[in-house]
């Protein structure tokens, strides 16, 4: 099946507060990086990974087709690591991924894909339940200045971005093992 063409943003630009401010990213898991469990899902839905990083660029840049950065050393948050990576792509459509889901799956990734294809123009956003995921979305890469626009006016929250954009929710269901986020060293081992 020919799935929605797009560019597919990891990620790894955090400040890794929770850890003890490690890049998480590369922080191990079942031997290896977090973030090697989600790019070893993502990479054959796209010939376009994008890694968005604010440190340890030599190593990530192994992984990626494309890097990207907050642009300074502050780790401004996931808003500012989707608007360069909104910048960055290369297709029509940037499907964004945080590093610290290594059970994310394929299904779930072409259900993203499939569900922005048939509602073309709007933002998709998993949703569990009630509760929005705004870090596992397909967002169309023409609404590229509403979210520079937002930033500007001091939106950081790309939920909020989205939900003003009408997403669509792809839903899954609540405590979705998939969706479980590493970012605590208890959940690390």
């Amino acid at each position: 099946m020919n799935r929605l063409p797009c560019s597919i943003l990891l990620l790894a630009g955090g400040r890794g507060q929770r850890i003890g401010g490690q890049d998480k990213g590369l922080v191990q898991w079942q031997g290896q990086p977090l973030i090697a469990h989600a790019l070893h899902v993502a990479r054959p839905f796209t010939d376009d990974l994008i890694i968005s990083c604010n440190r340890n660029r030599e190593r990530y840049a192994a992984l990626a087709d494309q890097l990207v950065s907050d642009g300074n050393d502050d780790f401004d948050g996931p808003l500012a690591g989707i608007r360069a990576g909104l910048a960055a792509a290369r297709h029509a459509h940037l499907l964004v991924l945080p590093c610290d889901v290594p059970k994310i799956d394929a299904a779930l990734i072409a259900r993203l894909l499939d569900t922005a294809g048939q509602h073309p123009g709007r933002p998709v956003m998993v949703r569990q339940g009630q509760q929005w995921e705004p870090l596992l979305c397909v967002i169309p890469v023409n609404q590229r200045g509403v979210f520079d626009n937002a930033w500007a006016n001091g939106e950081r929250s790309p939920r909020n971005i989205m939900l003003k954009l009408n997403a669509h929710a792809c839903e899954c269901v609540d405590n979705d093992p998939r969706l479980v986020n590493f970012n605590t060293p208890d959940l690390l081992d």
